[in-house]
């Protein structure tokens, strides 16, 4: 039986779709009729719905506004307002100022509704989400970027010269690797995954194996540390150890060590050593993996 809850997502849906379309498309998709549909949604979602869809426009005004350099007037016609004053009325209203001065000094995007339904960039809905991200969450969804990120700059590395890999990599900051190359800050992204794996496991580590790896070498460890790493720091997580300590084998002494410092230490390690090959990369013309930011990794599903 379809409940109420499954005609407001179905009409969110048709919502997402149909932003710039009038009510009756959208009642007509649903197979009700407005005065039905219009109950529906303001029981379930606490709004009636053409005012639900009213402030999605006027939110995606706001970003319009904030992203873009349109003409105001011509922003207000796309929301779906049949002047510059109404759309300036509406605007002030939500946002207490009128739009050409909040673009200018721009406060909140979205407009408080009961039904947690906001305009999602560039032209989605974003739902109120039943499942709350922790902190561990986060933290394996940035593993995750920085082997996918480590692999994908192993990738790019295929473009260059044997030359261009073994050469001298200079950095005004200071280095925490002796003597780095593409080359070698590569394999050390690839052995410190290795390093830590063989640590938690109480194995030792041969340190000289690192250097002067050919990057099918590098390829196939990262397809195997990778996701070695990753699984442990799961299953870390899962059993709730992050605090629990271990003895790392591989230093010299051994040296007793948590589980969460041990990630934190990988992350924060391995992000210097990306934007190091990332920046020699820009040298020598290759730019599409911009800096490694994982903001846009992180917003997308996992």
């Amino acid at each position: 039986m379809t409940t109420a809850a499954d005609t407001f997502a179905a009409f969110l849906d048709t919502l997402a779709e149909t932003l710039d379309q009038g009510g009756d498309e959208r009642a007509r998709r649903l197979h009700l009729s407005r005065f039905h549909l219009a109950r529906v949604v303001s029981a379930t979602g606490g709004e009636p719905p053409e005012r639900m869809r009213r402030r999605l426009l006027l939110e995606r005004a706001a970003y319009r506004l904030l992203t873009g350099d349109g003409q105001v007037v011509d922003i207000a016609f796309e929301a779906g307002f049949g002047s510059h004053e109404a759309f300036t009325r509406a605007f002030a209203r939500e946002y207490g100022t009128a739009p050409s001065r909040w673009r200018r000094h721009p406060t909140r995007t979205q407009i408080e509704g009961p039904s947690g339904v906001h305009f999602h960039p560039p032209g989605s809905l974003r739902l109120p989400t039943s499942r709350k991200v922790s902190p561990m969450d986060l933290m394996t969804r940035m593993i995750e970027h920085h082997v996918w990120l480590t692999g994908e700059m192993i990738e790019r590395a295929t473009r260059l010269t044997d030359e261009q890999l073994d050469a001298p990599i200079e950095v005004p900051i200071g280095t925490i690797d002796c003597d780095m190359t593409i080359r070698s800050v590569l394999g050390r992204l690839v052995g410190q995954l290795a390093q830590w794996n063989a640590a938690v496991e109480q194995r030792r580590y041969d340190w000289d194996q690192e250097r002067g790896k050919s990057l099918s070498t590098l390829r196939r460890e990262l397809s195997e540390e990778g996701p070695a790493f990753l699984e442990q720091v799961r299953t870390t997580i899962e059993e709730g150890r992050l605090d629990d300590t271990f003895v790392d084998v591989t230093c010299e002494p051994p040296r007793v060590f948590t589980y969460g410092g041990m990630v934190a230490h990988v992350l924060t390690f391995a992000a210097v050593r990306r934007l190091v090959v990332l920046g020699a990369f820009e040298t020598l013309g290759i730019t599409d993996l911009d800096a490694g930011d994982p903001m846009e990794w992180m917003g997308s599903p996992a």
